[in-house]
């Protein structure tokens, strides 16, 4: 099949990682494995952070011109399908209801929610369309049972739910051999070979993953410092706010591109996370695929991803003395340690990896493709 694919919040080719990047390249990957060829339909970024009108306005007015040129560019020679990744109120699908109408296009969203507090205020026009796009929605594809159970709550008739998992692509991970990456880290970050090193994977911008680092750095202050060392991956606008609350308990990576990440993390030997308001964490999911077991916050979809006692010690949500006995009991007992990340790895490569997803989104497509 031809798959128009649109990410509204964040187009698979932007210039910024961050988890939702990461998913919008994993599915079109997927799709792509499963013998469809994907066309990136646009990469207009319908996402308002601020709740302001008038650039809600001149989004939605960008998005019918766009919308437009498509429907003329194709009307000759359609897509099979068009799939949307990502739709809520602060960055709805302008383009994908539109042209799934006027051609007569099965239409499939993957993780797709819906906040009916948002149905009045400063983004009540987003709600509205979100909502308009969900009904239209042929087969839809929630992340989390959360958002599940918010679209059920919305009138979504549950026959057209299929839920996606959330997934990584485990192979660059099962390549790697932890001794070598460990050393690579010794050398190049001056880690200690003999201590547990934890790391952490986050974003460095304000609101909840500030609250998590902050989190981070109360719990540290119950760890002692030559009980482990840490290593921090990651960039963003509050890079020197974070140094400055980690200062002397860090080491310091940056931004790491996707391709090296695994190589990284396989020389760990734990994954922290407070996880404040976290949907689920793809950081997460990725340094499970590791095999290092997580020290998180028992977030909204994080229990979802990780198995408490299992692969993960999950803890109270903003609770740094709970989270640095978490991390504690896990320094302290390095067999429980190896074994949970040996648990870690074999979930995600069960449970979350690209082959389960194929397998949902196929659903999906057949669901979609048949309702029309």
């Amino acid at each position: 099949m031809r798959i128009a694919f649109y990410a509204p919040l964040k187009a698979p080719t932007h210039r910024v990682p961050s988890g939702d990047r990461t998913v919008a390249r994993l599915i079109v990957k997927t799709l792509e494995s499963m013998g469809h060829e994907v066309v990136l339909a646009s990469t207009l970024r319908a996402y308002d952070e601020a709740g302001d009108s008038d650039r809600q306005g001149a989004i939605a007015a960008e998005g019918l011109k766009q919308a437009q040129g498509l429907e003329q560019r194709w009307c000759d020679a359609p897509p099979d399908l068009w799939f949307t990744y990502h739709l809520y109120h602060k960055a709805p699908d302008h383009l994908g209801p539109r042209l799934a109408d006027a051609l007569g296009l099965p239409y499939v969203v993957a993780e797709p929610s819906i906040a009916p507090k948002q149905r009045k205020g400063a983004w009540s026009d987003g709600y509205a369309r979100s909502l308009a796009a969900l009904a239209r929605a042929d087969a839809l594809m929630p992340v989390t049972s959360e958002d599940a159970d918010g679209l059920k709550r919305a009138g979504i008739p549950g026959e057209r739910l299929v839920p996606l998992t959330p997934f990584v692509d485990v192979a660059p991970y099962q390549r790697q051999k932890p001794g070598p990456a460990r050393r690579r880290l010794t050398e190049r970050f001056g880690v200690s070979p003999d201590r547990p090193l934890a790391v952490v994977v986050a974003m460095m911008r304000d609101g909840d993953k500030m609250a998590s680092y902050r989190v981070l750095a109360e719990a540290l202050e119950h760890i002692a410092p030559e009980a482990m060392d840490l290593l921090v991956i990651g960039d963003g606008p509050c890079r020197a706010e974070v140094e400055a609350l980690l200062k002397g308990r860090a080491r310091f990576a940056g931004q790491i591109s996707p391709r090296s990440l695994p190589g990284m993390l396989v020389g760990c030997d734990l994954c922290l996370w407070p996880a404040i308001n976290e949907a689920y964490g793809m950081a997460l999911l990725g340094a499970q695929a590791a095999g290092l077991p997580l020290v998180a916050g028992r977030a909204r979809g994080v229990p979802e991803i990780a198995r408490d006692g299992k692969t993960a010690l999950l803890v109270k949500e903003g609770d740094p003395g709970a989270f640095a006995a978490g991390v504690q009991r896990l320094i302290d007992d390095p067999l429980r340690r190896a074994a949970m990340g040996a648990a870690a790895a074999d979930h995600v490569a069960v449970r979350h990896s690209m082959a389960s997803a194929a397998l949902a989104l196929d659903r999906a497509i057949t669901l979609a493709r048949h309702s029309r």
